[in-house]
């Protein structure tokens, strides 16, 4: 037998559906209609330019191949680590997989600008090389070269790597590889012949992954690498903003749009593949033994230290030390408006913007996300529609959403482009997936007998809503809501495009400041870095420690 919803629940329902019809499928569809139909009628002429240009097409080579390479690069340095990870028990193994992960909730402003401090052509590690061989030029030439995006890029994508491989490889065990080793199979061959084929499930979904994150990646490109090395997302912000070319820029974002489709049926394949094999599969590995591999676990945590925590030293030492002693003017300087940064406001404006938008994306994003995880974990087709429509989101560039934005919500009654709630609207958009996977496992933890014992003792819906349903999955919440509030202080490409004078978010203020040639611009883009940086950080630090197993789906 059927059995209906109440009206007042199917109208909460909708509140989720008109939010993300309004403001995700809406500025999707006018991208569509400006690229096919710049001038009410069908126009393919943009395409044409796209085929016909050999700059646009080595656009889109330039944006598959530097997302290969990195890749490539984020797979060779993740295998071994992961190898390390899933035979070995040790002291600390599973502090220092959190804190690989710390990269991946560091804005990407931060972490072009820790970078630069410490590899760019004044950072710390020119300086050394200067003293030590009293040179008077900089020997690192790596600003501006596809070497430094790469290098961002490894760093951003080797935890999310790390951790697919190292959960499936854990699961299968070693067991074969012994038995290859007592007939007498070599280190080239067990690794050609038995670890790799064993473990390509897992290295064909990480790969897919960070090849999506790669092929999207905007912050890095767009301030270490210049126009020079212009992706998609770069090209699309470049067309759009500085020429105002809407139409080109438009089939550009058709383009990316289609092919992130295609990436995440790839992915999407691949990640169910994985899923079921480690579903019936148990963790095995054992404690450290010989001094050999003493040495390999060591190697393998200072590996992990140097790649991950050195350029984040390096921002905060920059910040805090100038022509060779400590200095940290830099943070009484963000009370300062520079002439030249565009900002129009004291960088420390910009903090107060961020927090504002973050406590409001964070509420629209929780109240909007936990309706959806209700509506999702319910039997029946609307849940098994509104599951994967509300992830779109998260498979969709902010570049493109941000660029959405600004060609849809331009006319009454959705008139925003010039308003400063475009910006928190946008945040809660990009934040809400996250918070839909924070909630939904715990919410489906719940034994159905709880609520019907609650019913059959007089309980009505509300009273179990709010006696079963909202304690139990009170953890889920509360890492819903900082993911919410970290993704929304951090986000800056669809920032990028919607933040007007006077209300630029911290992300958006780094990037203009950076890019002001004054060494006062640049010192205060150094410490709202530094800040923006701790946010994120405990931000990470409170959602690693309250997310659980069940708790959390990435």
């Amino acid at each position: 037998m059927r059995r209906y919803l109440p009206p007042g629940e199917y109208l909460l329902y909708t509140l989720p559906l008109v939010f993300l019809g309004l403001f995700y499928i809406y500025p999707l569809l006018s991208i569509f209609d400006i690229s096919l139909r710049p001038a009410g009628l069908l126009d393919l002429s943009a395409f044409l330019r796209l085929i016909e240009s050999d700059y646009y097409l080595g656009t889109l080579l330039f944006t598959i191949y530097q997302a290969a390479l990195s890749t490539a690069f984020t797979l060779l340095l993740a295998l071994p680590l992961a190898y390390v990870f899933a035979r070995y028990r040790f002291r600390g193994k599973s502090i220092l997989l959190s804190l690989a992960s710390l990269p991946f909730v560091l804005p990407t402003v931060v972490v072009a600008l820790a970078f630069a401090a410490l590899l760019g052509s004044k950072g710390l590690l020119n300086d050394l090389l200067r003293t030590l061989f009293t040179l008077e030029y900089s020997p690192l030439q790596l600003e501006r070269t596809l070497t430094i995006i790469i290098i961002v890029h490894v760093f951003y994508n080797l935890a999310i790597a790390l951790r697919i491989i190292t959960g499936y490889w854990a699961s299968i065990g070693f067991e074969t590889e012994e038995a290859a080793r007592c007939l007498g199979a070599g280190a080239l061959a067990i690794w050609r012949d038995i670890r790799l084929p064993l473990i390509r499930p897992a290295l064909l979904s990480a790969g897919a992954l960070v090849f999506i994150f790669c092929f999207t990646s905007f912050g890095v490109v767009l301030i270490l690498g210049g126009i020079r090395f212009a992706t998609l997302e770069v090209q699309i912000y470049y067309q759009a903003v500085s020429i105002f070319n809407l139409s080109l820029a438009a089939a550009l974002s058709l383009v990316q749009i289609l092919s992130m489709l295609a990436m995440m049926v790839v992915y999407t394949q691949k990640q169910k593949k994985l899923h079921l094999t480690m579903a019936s599969s148990r963790a095995l590995a054992r404690p450290v033994r010989s001094a050999r591999e003493v040495l390999v676990v060591l190697s393998c945590i200072a590996l992990i230290a140097l790649l991950l925590f050195t350029p984040l030293l390096a921002l905060v030492f920059r910040s805090l030390f100038a022509a060779g002693r400590f200095d940290a003017s830099a943070y009484a300087e963000l009370l300062v408006k520079t002439r030249a940064s565009l900002l129009f406001v004291a960088p420390i404006e910009s903090v107060a913007n961020s927090l504002r938008y973050a406590i409001l994306a964070t509420a629209g994003a929780l109240t909007l996300g936990l309706i959806t995880a209700f509506m999702v974990q319910r039997p029946g087709r609307l849940a098994k529609l509104a599951d994967p429509l509300f992830m779109l989101p998260l498979a969709t560039s902010a570049v493109t959403l941000g660029f959405g934005f600004i060609v849809a919500l331009d006319e009454p009654p959705l008139n925003l482009r010039s308003s400063w709630l475009i910006i928190p609207i946008s945040h809660t958009l990009v934040a809400l997936p996250f918070v839909i996977r924070s909630i939904l496992p715990s919410l489906r933890a719940i034994p159905p007998s709880l609520r019907e014992a609650a019913a059959v003792l007089g309980a009505n819906p509300p009273q179990r809503l709010l006696t079963i349903d909202l304690p139990l999955v009170g953890r889920g919440i509360v890492v819903g809501a900082t993911f919410a509030f970290t993704v929304s202080m951090g986000e800056f490409g669809a920032s990028l495009f919607v933040a007007q004078r006077e209300s630029v978010t911290m992300p958006v203020a780094i990037y203009r400041l950076f890019g002001d040639p004054g060494l006062v611009s640049y010192r205060q883009a150094l410490a709202l870095s530094v800040i923006l940086m701790l946010v994120c950080t405990i931000g990470f630090l409170l959602i690693e420690r309250l997310r659980v197993a069940g708790v959390g789906e990435f």
